[in-house]
């Protein structure tokens, strides 16, 4: 079954002092676009994390971003008293009728009145944080197995009226060599020259195999059954599905060129026009 580029996935849990979101969204993309987006205390984690993301996504412009928010009483930011004090001191040589609160905003502005305490990582923390991004993960690929369905449901369709179309094609074809051997046929009478027929015969035996669509008719057939085929493979297939599609346009491009007939290349428009939308959505697939 082929699976969606596109997709969104999100899992969330409470730490006894934080709370961990995760969220990972895809769009389509040739290869792998991969931005990643965490806090600055997992940032060792996150070669690891990339190859992790690689593995399960495989492509797409992916965005990834693990959110945390403080709940805990305690922050890591701290006041840094003794400078605090050493700004206060200097500014009251300065403005010596201020009063200490307007001084104490003051330095609280100053560079270096706030430290911040460098968070180390929890491996118990990690494992459950990992436990979140699994989650995440696998909302992502239900998601992308869902739009997948939705993809191959149309694709079927589709495929379905390329081949009534083909077969229409193909139905015409004994309307249109009769048209043009009548055809050949009126513009000899009208030269009101002598020929010989066995070799009037043979040169029209020549023509026609020109115009035949025999062969374009077969290989599209096989084409069109090969792409429902590799759809069904469980393997990601968005770049065969895409090769597959250049193949199927060009077999119709050739039946139009030898058509010759207005109702068939009527028919032939239609299957280019069923193929662009299998075209634009291959675009999207896995």
């Amino acid at each position: 079954m082929i699976q969606s580029m596109t997709g969104f996935g999100k899992a969330t849990m409470q730490l006894p002092n934080k709370k961990i979101t995760v969220e990972v969204k895809s769009l389509n993309s040739k290869g792998l676009d991969l931005n990643v987006r965490i806090p600055s205390v997992y940032r060792e984690m996150e070669l690891g994390l990339r190859n992790q993301l690689s593995t399960v996504l495989e492509r797409g412009k992916v965005d990834f971003s693990i959110f945390m928010e403080n709940t805990a009483e305690q922050t890591s930011a701290k006041v840094n008293v003794p400078i605090v004090k050493a700004y206060i001191a200097q500014l009251k040589e300065v403005y010596a009728d201020a009063d200490v609160t307007e001084l104490m905003k003051m330095a609280v502005r100053m560079p270096d009145a706030m430290k911040t305490e460098r968070e180390e990582i929890d491996e118990n923390d990690w494992n459950l944080i990992q436990k979140v991004i699994d989650e995440a993960l696998e909302n992502m690929q239900s998601f992308r197995v869902s739009e997948g369905s939705a993809l191959e449901k149309e694709f079927l369709q589709r495929i379905a009226n390329i081949m009534t179309l083909m077969n229409a094609t193909v139905a015409l074809d004994g309307e249109r060599i009769e048209t043009v051997k009548t055809r050949l046929r009126t513009a000899i009478d009208e030269l009101k020259v002598n020929i010989d027929d066995n070799r009037f015969e043979q040169e029209l035996i020549f023509y026609l195999e020109k115009y035949d669509i025999t062969e374009e008719k077969v290989r599209l057939e096989n084409h069109l059954h090969y792409f429902i085929e590799t759809m069904a493979g469980k393997e990601a297939n968005g770049r065969k599905l895409g090769f597959i599609t250049q193949e199927i346009g060009r077999e119709i491009n050739t039946m139009g060129s030898k058509s010759n007939h207005a109702q068939m290349q009527k028919l032939v428009v239609q299957m280019k026009d069923e193929l662009e939308k299998i075209k634009e959505q291959v675009l999207n697939v896995l």
